[in-house]
C-alpha cells in the first residue's frame, strides 16, 4: 500500500455502528426530517459529527471549553439556517463551514486566531514525506523503488489487525494533535469525518491542489506513526 494512502479512523456513533450519517439517509431525506423537527435525527447528527467539529474548532480557539461553546453555537446556527440551506453543497460541508466560521469569529474575540493564510507556514516545508533511505539509490537494481527493508507492510495480515485497535486509534488521535493546523483540518475532514475532496475544499476555502498536498503530507505522517506501532507489535 502506498505510504500516502488513506488512513481511515473509525469514529463510532453512540450505538457503536459507526454509521456515516443518521440512519444512512441522504441529504434530501435528512433535510426533510430536520425541517420537520425530527429530534432523533438531529441527535444522531450531533453525536456523529460533534467530535470532528470540536477538533476543527480547537484549531482556532484557545481552550477546549471555547471549542465546545463554538460547536454548540454552530448547531444552533444549523437549526436556525435549515430553511435557508439550498443544497448547493453537501449537508456535512455546510455544517462544517458554519463551525469553521463560528470558530474564527470566536477566536478573534479571544485575540488568538491567526489569519488563515498564515496557518500554512508549517506546511511550507517541501522536503520528502517519506524517509529517502527507504528507497533504492542510483546503484540499486530498481532506482527509486522500495528497498526490501523500507517497503511498507500490510497491517491486515491477521484477523486481529484487520481494523485499528483502540490503542492505535489513540496513537492516531495524539498524532493528529501534533500536525500543523491546516494539515490537521484537512485530514480530519477527509479521513476522520469522511468528507469528499470537494466538500473539504468548500468548507476550508482551499484549492483542489492545496487540499491534495496538505492531505498527502498529513497522511504520510500518520502512516509513519502507524507503521512504527505495528512493527513494534
Amino acid at each position: 500500500m502506498e505510504p500516502g494512502g488513506v488512513i481511515r479512523v473509525p469514529v463510532v456513533s453512540e450505538d457503536g455502528t459507526g454509521h456515516e450519517s443518521a440512519g444512512g439517509a441522504g441529504d434530501t431525506d435528512l433535510m426533510a426530517r430536520l425541517r420537520a423537527g425530527d429530534e432523533e435525527t438531529f441527535r444522531q447528527l450531533v453525536v456523529r459529527w460533534s467530535p470532528a467539529m470540536l477538533r476543527v474548532a480547537r484549531t482556532f480557539v484557545g481552550t477546549a471549553q471555547s471549542a465546545e461553546d463554538v460547536v454548540q453555537d454552530a448547531w444552533v446556527g444549523v437549526l436556525r439556517g435549515l430553511d435557508r440551506f439550498e443544497g448547493r453543497s453537501s449537508l456535512r460541508s455546510w455544517v462544517f463551514t458554519i463551525v469553521i466560521n463560528r470558530a474564527r469569529t470566536h477566536g478573534v474575540r479571544e485575540a488568538r486566531t491567526v489569519v488563515w493564510s498564515t496557518l500554512g507556514a508549517e506546511d511550507a516545508h517541501h522536503g520528502p514525506t517519506v524517509d529517502p533511505a527507504r528507497f533504492q539509490g542510483p546503484d540499486g537494481r530498481y532506482p527509486g523503488h522500495w528497498t526490501s527493508a523500507g517497503a511498507p507492510h500490510r497491517w491486515d495480515e491477521t484477523p486481529e489487525r484487520s481494523t485499528l485497535t483502540k490503542e492505535a486509534i489513540a496513537l492516531v488521535e495524539a498524532a493528529l494533535e501534533r500536525l500543523p493546523p491546516r494539515q490537521r483540518l484537512v485530514v480530519t475532514l477527509r479521513d476522520v469525518e469522511g468528507l469528499t475532496a470537494e466538500e473539504t475544499c468548500d468548507a476550508l476555502g482551499l484549492t483542489a491542489a492545496n487540499q491534495r498536498v496538505l492531505l498527502h503530507r498529513a497522511r504520510a505522517v500518520l502512516r509513519g506513526h502507524l507503521e512504527r506501532y505495528y512493527r513494534a507489535g
